[in-house]
């Protein structure tokens, strides 16, 4: 919940531009556009095939008497690739269920919006070593019925919550277990091939300073970055460090 249409304009502008003339490889970046900005900042994305939009949220049901919720129906309207369900700000601060996140992707893929599926652990789960359990549990619960052809369309986005703006930071060898353990998880139902193609990202603090050595991992397909996001040359520093 950040910028004004005129902020968020500019932001957008100055990151198109810096892909655009700086990142040659095969790398994609999606911005993560409040809603009310996603019309305006699809509109100075278009034309580049580097640069996406996708919605914070969206609602679990496709339409009805729910005041203030965006349906994924809506975002298809508007031309929105993707969507972020189920990050640890939305479970914790809107108490948004397993359940409710598995009918979020339902509706998503239905509508050919491709998810970003958020999971991770907070500090007490992290120290009582219950860790990959837990965040294996969250993909069984909230992807795990989809077919083979459904899930392939998924990406993972992997949030340590207890290294998030609280002083504590979490090291690339905790990065790469637990991606590794989601990979290995997503084998266990879907296969080798499917989990190998699973694009998986880290969501936990990544920086100018340490993305380098996060990418390295040999299962850290990418990040999904908060706060460098909102600062155009770190955003774009981020993306050249894959």
């Amino acid at each position: 919940m950040n910028n004004t249409l005129e902020e968020a304009q500019k932001l957008t502008s100055e990151i198109v531009n810096m892909v655009k003339g700086e990142v040659n490889n095969d790398v994609i970046a999606i911005i993560a556009s409040p809603s009310p900005f996603i019309i305006p900042v699809n509109n100075l994305i278009n034309g580049t095939d580097k640069v996406f939009v996708s919605a914070q949220n969206c609602h679990q049901k496709e339409a009805g008497a729910y005041t203030g919720e965006v349906a994924v129906s809506m975002l298809t309207s508007i031309d929105c690739k993707y969507v972020i369900i189920g990050h640890s700000e939305r479970r914790e601060y809107f108490n948004e269920t397993n359940e409710q996140l598995a009918q979020k992707v339902n509706l998503s893929l239905k509508n050919n919006i491709t998810p970003i599926f958020c999971c991770g652990e907070n500090l007490t789960i992290r120290e009582s070593g219950e860790h990959e359990k837990f965040v294996c549990y969250q993909l069984t619960e909230s992807l795990f019925h989809l077919s083979e052809e459904e899930f392939s369309k998924i990406v993972i986005a992997y949030e340590p919550i207890w290294a998030i703006g609280t002083g504590v930071t979490a090291s690339s060898a905790q990065a790469q277990d637990m991606h590794a353990a989601i990979r290995k998880h997503i084998a266990s139902k879907y296969g080798e091939v499917i989990a190998e193609n699973t694009s998986i990202l880290y969501g936990g603090s990544c920086k100018p300073s340490n993305a380098k050595e996060l990418f390295a991992c040999k299962d850290v397909d990418g990040g999904l970055i908060g706060g460098a996001s909102l600062k155009s040359r770190d955003f774009v520093d981020i993306i050249k460090s894959f």
